[in-house]
């Protein structure tokens, strides 16, 4: 299973022309987005309030987008994760240690182009379709 990152839902969003075609390459329950993408995602929609172009096109991927419950193995993974990443003087910022946690916890290869953030977490498997 892929789990898109937020920079990833957001090109999906502007019509990146590969990532829309590797989506829709692949079967529904292939990919998804983490509950934490889903926030980040309304949080856009909600800043920008006179913005309903962009309300309707975050809507319509949202219909269509399988969204991952954060639940608590997700939460567990994360405490250990951020803990770790505090410890090495590391953090990469409460959100994408949230998305990190929830990728392993799910054993999903999270797509993202963060790859500096993302790469210095073991064992997260890493893929950037944004190049």
């Amino acid at each position: 299973m892929y789990l898109l990152d937020t920079d990833t839902a957001s090109a999906a969003l502007k019509g990146v022309v590969w990532i829309d075609r590797r989506l829709k390459a692949m079967s529904a329950g292939a990919w998804c987005i983490s509950a934490i993408t889903r926030a980040e995602l309304r949080y856009g929609v909600a800043r920008r309030p006179g913005a309903t172009a962009l309300a309707k096109v975050v809507g319509a991927f949202l219909a269509i987008a399988r969204t991952e419950a954060w639940d608590r193995r997700a939460a567990d993974v994360h405490g250990r994760l951020r803990a770790a990443l505090a410890a090495s003087g590391q953090p990469i910022g409460d959100f994408d240690e949230m998305i990190a946690a929830h990728a392993l916890a799910t054993d999903a290869i999270l797509v993202t182009g963060n790859l500096a953030h993302f790469g210095r977490i073991p064992d997260l498997r890493v893929e950037n379709w944004l190049r």
